[in-house]
């Protein structure tokens, strides 16, 4: 049957009106840290050595939980505030799955089938590594090409001095204190502003991919992914990139891939929160094209030589890698 004007419609719909209520979480989250967040908080709170730095970067989601669609507006307000580019993509990256919301969806999508620790620790595991390798690559790329990997609106007024190596600028002065009316109204004007610039573009991705997933149906992934074993990973990779789908609700559409090797699936919950259509066209509000292109590189070879290299030591372990099995598959 040919999919029709209804079947767009709905499939958009499902997607816009699943991200829309974290967008504006983002926002609100985003206009309370530009109002009340000191100037000067993070970088004097941040370790002065970048691994550690970014390793708590990756670690944020526990305390700013967030998913996907709303943490690019967060991240943008922290780096306003004056966070390190390499830990705002560490958090980035990492926040959306390291989060007590994703951990426990996670948790219990799989729990039935047996493998529900197994899932939830692979998938932290690896994003927390491939989120704070990223932002390694991003921290070299910033000591080079500074500001310049960022858009005008996004870029901070100092430069950290976690990135650069360079002593900070004496920053500007508080303004005078404002009444708590007035910071209200503060706070929903940044919020505004911020929901309204990112909701173009995740228009714009949910109707790419509402139009991908009409020519892609669940069932043939499936099917490819029984006969050709290899090329499972890939495949789940690029559906994770077409499909669009929320960190935490993810976990039931990989939990309903009964047949599929659990490195696929691995692959999927990893790869989907860090990049995916929407998720492309609303880092063009943040960063520029060397930066989303650095990004993307990493996080994509990063998923696909681990999860590969995940499905060779099942195999070699003699594991199934499917739901039910006591060794863990």
């Amino acid at each position: 049957m040919q999919p029709s004007i209804y079947d767009f419609l709905f499939r958009f719909s499902s997607i816009l009106w699943e991200a829309m209520p974290f967008v504006v979480l983002g926002a609100l989250v985003a206009g309370i840290l530009e109002e009340f967040l000191p100037q000067t908080l993070l970088t004097r709170l941040l370790p002065k050595s970048v691994l550690p730095a970014v390793m708590i970067g990756a670690l944020l989601g526990l305390l700013f939980p967030m998913c996907e669609c709303g943490i690019v507006v967060v991240m943008r307000r922290l780096l306003r505030k004056g966070l390190p580019l390499s830990c705002c993509i560490a958090y980035m990256l990492a926040g959306p799955i390291i989060n007590g919301v994703v951990i426990f969806s996670t948790w219990v999508a799989f729990k039935d089938h047996k493998i529900g620790a197994e899932m939830v620790g692979l998938r932290v595991g690896l994003a927390f590594f491939i989120a704070c390798m990223t932002a390694l690559v991003v921290h070299y790329q910033y000591k080079k090409y500074g500001n310049a990997l960022l858009t005008p609106l996004t870029a901070p007024p100092l430069t950290p001095p976690v990135e650069t190596g360079a002593p900070s600028t004496t920053p500007t002065e508080s303004p005078a204190r404002q009444p708590f009316i007035r910071r209200l109204g503060n706070i929903s004007a940044t919020g505004l502003h911020d929901f309204v610039d990112i909701m173009v573009f995740l228009i714009l991705g949910c109707v790419l991919a509402a139009l991908a997933r009409q020519h892609i149906t669940d069932r043939e992934i499936q099917a490819f992914s029984s006969e050709q074993p290899f090329l499972a990973v890939p495949a789940m990779m690029f559906l994770a990139v077409l499909m669009c789908l929320c960190s935490e609700a993810d976990a039931f559409v990989a939990a309903s891939f009964t047949k599929m090797h659990l490195s696929a699936k691995v692959a999927f919950l990893v790869l989907g929160p860090m990049l995916d259509l929407k998720l492309l066209l609303m880092y063009t509000r943040v960063f520029r094209l060397r930066l989303i292109v650095t990004i993307a590189t990493c996080v994509v070879i990063q998923v696909l030589v681990l999860c590969m290299l995940l499905h060779l030591v099942y195999q070699l372990k003699g594991w199934t890698g499917l739901p039910g099995s006591p060794t863990g598959g």
